[in-house]
């Protein structure tokens, strides 16, 4: 199944579809693209294409806020979201904020909090993240990720090696086993339940980053330049609700928070 398609629209009970327009929809339609292979966000089903978790939560509700119906679409990576807001194929875009990014949209506040630490093999001498600062470690991160932006600008005693996409969890296992790298850094959920299926692997007990993952829109765009606004106003609405909380709760996301609404 090619996920690149948008493949799910759904119509609210309160609607009836009609072309509804709202700065942040408007084509009537609240279209989101979201990072497929980010856990914290969601998760697509292999056999039916539904997509389940805070995304999908969230856009579902921010639809119903504002009166119209939704479409959700897998991204391959944050260039693919991207690309998606900058030819106005998506209105909304998921993903962590980085500066890099910035320069090519526009982000809303924190929605969602996301710790990033590392995974070693269970043998492994290092204990904290302070440890894999050492030269000669080797931290491994997905070119241009949010793990590989920040631990470039931070690390004071090493450096990060990267591969050019995320690793199945088969092949991430076998390349920490095999001594191809010593720590692989991402997003704590992620680790987790690739600890869960490898014995051999464990997620290091602190963290050395917490992302603040937002919304993205196209930059600078009409129709209404107070987009931005009112997508911060009905952010702080449903964080203020407990909302995020709950669907973070619901997916059963370990060490995921939501964010504090915007001035509180």
């Amino acid at each position: 199944m090619e996920w690149s398609r948008r493949f799910l629209l759904v119509c609210l009970p309160a609607l009836t579809c009609a072309a509804q327009t709202s700065a942040l929809a408007p084509t009537g339609t609240l279209r989101a693209a979201f990072l497929r292979d980010n856990p914290v966000l969601g998760r697509v089903d292999a056999k039916t294409g539904a997509v389940t978790g805070p995304v999908a939560d969230l856009v579902k509700e921010l639809a119903r806020r504002i009166g119209v119906p939704y479409e959700l679409t897998p991204a391959s990576g944050a260039r693919d979201v991207i690309s998606r807001l900058q030819t106005h194929t998506a209105d909304l875009g998921f993903m962590a904020y980085n500066a890099a990014r910035a320069n090519d949209v526009d982000f809303s506040a924190p929605w969602l909090l996301m710790p990033n630490s590392y995974i070693v093999r269970a043998d492994s001498a290092l204990q904290t993240v302070a440890d894999a600062d050492t030269a000669g470690v080797n931290i491994t991160a997905v070119k241009g990720d949010t793990q590989d932006v920040y631990l470039s600008a931070h690390l004071k005693n090493n450096r990060v090696n990267t591969v050019p996409a995320m690793p199945s969890l088969d092949e991430l296992a076998g390349l920490l086993l095999n001594g191809k790298m010593d720590a692989f850094a991402a997003n704590r959920q992620r680790l987790l339940e690739a600890a869960a299926l490898f014995p051999s692997l464990r997620v290091l007990s602190d963290n050395y980053f917490v992302a603040g993952q937002a919304v993205a829109l196209s930059k600078g765009d009409p129709p209404n330049p107070s987009r931005l606004g009112e997508l911060n106003r009905l952010l702080g609405e449903v964080l203020a609700s407990g909302f995020v909380k709950d669907s973070i709760d619901r997916a059963g996301l370990q060490g995921v928070d939501a964010a504090q609404p915007l001035g509180r």
